[in-house]
């Protein structure tokens, strides 16, 4: 290696790409209380407002529903669209929320970490301009990862540059122009996460190792520093830190042995190939995603089910077909399944991943209930209402427990549509979480500079 960089830059990525991962330390919770949890799944092409509409709405309802005008409706009663079905026993915990705007987000095919963002964003990575909101509440929340990201990649272009099974730029953001990193197949992630306990010698040797090089680099970056003088001594010292911060993470994952071998993911042999269909690999990314939550790894997990570069392989009824999304966009069908069928077939797909989670998480003893009881989890789209995208509508589904903060549990709302008076936001969706769960703002996000109106803090009526 010809200098100090290559040979930090090398050993950093010994050390696997978990280095880049979170850029604060982490403190150890003062409180006895349980963490608040945060899942955020989102997916590529679109998610039409009109398919989240109950079909069992009255034509009062509907009247309502189609001015876009403001109004919430008790889920009791309601049947859910067919797509959603697997959702059926977390009514109680399910909250429809539409009306939401993001224009101020990069939309059309793509939108990269605007959609967490609440920013215009693009590939390079000056266009990032803070930490997307996942990251704000892994600061607020922390624990020893801070933040896992999983993401079921396009297999050309894109993020991943074609490395769908690798650790590439994910859909997040660290801070301004730091882009995150997410893991592209449940066997990297299973063997980055999991790899202090790993029950292979191989892998085992291969981890001290890596202990052995951060603890080389650390030890000499920090004496670089106290000689250097001007522009390159605070370089240095950022990097030391950042080693320093990476042997602090790894020593806490170390100390959680115990733990973490409890809640292995535990993944059949077809979930850790490399040649693995998308429906699999989002089964398998579900594993370790519980897995990390319920071992205390993390307290916020990121997961694109997939972009609309992902090609789909494995969906009930059309296993054989390799599913082009920009096609089934475009209304083209697959075989004699018409595009709005295939469309449901994928959502239903992401419900099924979903009631996978929530079921889970709600089997977990914790504080006197289960730790469902302290998870958020959203599901959106990463482009807005449709194929190509403006922006005009956003919808989530969300799923909460007994203790969120915020009043919207079992109902349908509709708020006001763009442009009209008290239309809300992605910056003011979530400006009101980050208030709600103890980070006092006035706005998150970009303004939407198309609205004439004040556009700026959080959605009254829904904090508890």
């Amino acid at each position: 290696m010809n200098s100090r960089r290559e040979f930090l830059t090398q050993s950093l990525l010994n050390a696997g790409a978990l280095s880049l991962l979170s850029p604060k330390l982490f403190a150890e919770s003062s409180s006895n209380k349980p963490p608040t949890r945060f899942i955020f799944i989102h997916k590529g092409n679109g998610l039409p407002p009109q398919t989240l509409v109950p079909p069992s709405f009255s034509a009062k309802q509907l009247e309502a529903e189609n001015r876009k005008d403001s109004f919430a409706v008790d889920l009791d009663g309601q049947d859910l669209p067919e797509w959603m079905s697997p959702l059926a026993s977390h009514k109680d915990n399910l909250t429809i929320l539409q009306g939401l705007s993001g224009k101020m987000c990069t939309t059309g095919h793509h939108t990269w970490c605007s959609s967490l963002g609440a920013f215009k964003a693009n590939e390079r990575l000056s266009s990032i301009k803070w930490a997307t909101v996942d990251f704000e509440l892994a600061d607020m929340f922390p624990s020893p990862f801070g933040h896992i990201e999983l993401a079921c990649f396009p297999g050309g272009g894109g993020n991943s540059r074609g490395n769908i099974n690798g650790i590439e730029k994910g859909f997040s953001a660290r801070g301004p122009q730091q882009p995150n990193y997410a893991f592209g197949s449940p066997k990297v992630a299973v063997q980055e996460l999991f790899k202090s306990v790993a029950t292979d010698q191989e892998a085992q040797a291969q981890y001290q190792l890596q202990r052995k090089v951060l603890e080389f680099v650390a030890s000499r970056e920090a004496g670089l520093a106290e000689h250097l003088t001007g522009t390159e001594q605070p370089k240095v010292a950022n990097y030391a830190d950042a080693v320093q911060s990476i042997r602090q993470r790894n020593g806490r994952v170390e100390a959680m042995g115990d733990v973490l071998r409890q809640h292995l993911p535990q993944l059949d042999a077809r979930y850790l190939a490399d040649d693995i269909s998308t429906v699999d690999r989002q089964v398998g990314f579900t594993e370790v995603l519980l897995s990390t939550l319920i071992s205390g790894m993390t307290n916020v997990v990121t997961f694109t089910v997939d972009e609309l570069g992902t090609n789909y392989t494995g969906l009930p009824g059309i296993e054989g077909e390799n599913v082009n999304q920009h096609d089934v966009g475009h209304g083209k069908p697959v075989r004699n399944v018409e595009a709005t069928d295939v469309r449901k077939k994928i959502r239903h797909q992401h419900m099924n991943v979903i009631d996978t989670i929530v079921s889970r998480l709600k089997s977990v003893p914790e504080a006197g209930g289960t730790m469902f009881d302290n998870t958020m989890l959203f599901y959106f789209p990463d482009n807005g209402e449709t194929h190509h995208s403006n922006g005009s509508e956003w919808p989530f589904l969300v799923l909460a427990g007994d203790n969120t903060r915020l009043d919207i549990s079992r109902r349908y709302i509709r708020l006001p549509g763009y442009g009209k008076p008290g239309h809300k936001t992605l910056g003011n969706w979530y400006t009101t979480i980050l208030n709600a769960y103890g980070k006092p703002i006035n706005h998150y996000g970009s303004p939407d500079v198309g609205l004439t109106f004040d556009q700026f803090g959080p959605i009254e009526q829904f904090p508890a």
